[in-house]
């Protein structure tokens, strides 16, 4: 049985890449946005959301987005991840112009290219923890064996080697976004959106979470956006963006 490390699977996946995809990984930027604008039709008139974003994310960053609640943020990783169209504007995400995906498409560019944690877990109470990382790689068509073992390398890398066969209703809040994040990544992606990844959890484990967070971050190469209301974690990241009246402005480092 193969017992290779998640973060040295990552490596052997990434070098197996398509030319086009080995080319992707050598640009410095992984997220390069342009005049961004997301407008919704209400009842009442149209809706912006925000307008002409500019911004980039360069490679093996940790960026949080910081805002009031509705300013956008989430609709804004939304866009990134390609589970949602821009109005107008130009949004390249792993040298991928996602706005010009179709939905096949872009269900092929999510479950290569990204891994998402949301607020909620949104485990599958019917399936133990091993079954629910396992379940992006069976959904590419890895063999089960395969996939059972990655899942399993990828729980003990998250500390849960000794829960694989529970099923969500039996783990902790803690445990069950640790599960999320492990289903997140095993499919080796190269950028990781999490929308509020801490929000349901105390204060105690919501920084262990975030310290698996930068852990993950750091072992696997990844890149990471990341939605928080969590200022002190926000901090934590390599810079933070702030969200509000349709402008995404930086905010300075800690001091």
């Amino acid at each position: 049985m193969n017992q290779s490390t998640p973060a040295a699977a990552s490596q052997a996946s990434r070098s197996q890449r398509d030319p086009e995809s080995r080319m992707a990984e050598a640009d410095p930027l992984i997220i390069h946005v342009e005049k961004l604008t997301k407008t919704y039709q209400t009842a009442h008139g149209a809706l912006t959301l925000f307008s002409d974003l500019d911004f980039e994310v360069r490679r093996g960053e940790i960026v949080a987005i910081v805002g009031a609640s509705g300013t956008g943020k989430s609709t804004l990783l939304h866009i990134l991840g390609a589970l949602d169209a821009p109005s107008a504007g130009t949004v390249y995400c792993a040298s991928t112009n996602v706005a010009n995906l179709s939905t096949q498409q872009a269900a092929g560019f999510r479950n290569r290219e990204i891994g998402y944690v949301w607020q909620f877990h949104y485990l599958l109470p019917e399936f133990t923890a091993l079954e629910n990382v396992a379940l992006p790689l069976l959904a590419r068509g890895q063999r089960k064996q395969e996939a059972m073992t990655l899942a399993a390398n990828w729980l003990k890398e998250v500390g849960l080697e000794d829960r694989g066969s529970h099923r969500p209703g039996e783990l902790s809040g803690g445990e069950q976004q640790r599960v999320a994040l492990a289903r997140a990544l095993v499919n080796n992606p190269r950028l990781l959106l999490a929308d509020e990844p801490t929000g349901d959890l105390d204060s105690v484990t919501s920084g262990r979470v975030f310290e698996l967070i930068e852990r993950l971050h750091a072992s696997h190469g990844l890149t990471s956006v990341i939605v928080t209301h969590n200022h002190e974690l926000a901090q934590r990241c390599t810079r933070v963006l702030r969200l509000e009246n349709g402008r995404l402005s930086e905010m300075p480092a800690a001091g």
